[in-house]
């Protein structure tokens, strides 16, 4: 059960940290530039592929779980995620967890902030500065609150969807 002076804390925590972003129209190079397919080979982008290609959240996910010295289980346990759907993320290296999922694992594995973003950066997602419910997991891992049920309680008071599992 979360004190009361740590859900002020969290509250304080998102306002300072939220973004209200007006009308901003952003001009990034990447968007304003425009580069035509037809300027590179196959073989160009193949080559771009298997020299820039990161591991799958699976094998990062294993690399920790190793790392730790625990067993799977204990892990999507702790996770709040049942046996069958662990088994899809071991066995496909190509699965793509939902972000809550890979949350849920990572608070499990108890990784500090840069794993943390590591382990879902391997899923596509990141926690950022401008969203309650990743503000709200980044409070929970600065404070190295990692119980599943804690988090969850955590998200409820902004009235944010619960990470894995129901709440008690």
């Amino acid at each position: 059960m979360l004190s009361k002076e740590l859900i002020k804390e969290l509250n304080d925590y998102v306002d300072s940290h939220i973004c209200i972003l007006e009308s901003v129209i952003c001009e990034d190079a990447l968007f304003s530039r425009s580069y035509s397919c037809e300027h590179m080979g196959q073989g160009e982008v193949t080559d771009f592929i298997k020299n820039n290609k990161k591991p799958s959240f699976s094998n990062v996910l294993l690399k920790y779980i190793d790392k730790m010295g625990v067993c799977d289980s204990e892990i999507y346990k702790k996770a709040g995620i049942d046996r069958r759907h662990f088994s899809k993320i071991r066995s496909n290296p190509d699965y793509h967890p939902g972000k809550h999922t890979a949350i849920a694992l990572a608070l499990a594995l108890e990784l500090d902030k840069k794993e943390v973003e590591n382990l879902i950066g391997s899923a596509g997602y990141t926690l950022t500065d401008s969203e309650t419910f990743d503000l709200v997991i980044s409070f929970c891992l600065e404070h190295k609150i990692y119980s599943i049920d804690n988090v969850n309680q955590a998200l409820d008071y902004f009235s944010l969807k619960p990470l894995v599992g129901i709440m008690e």
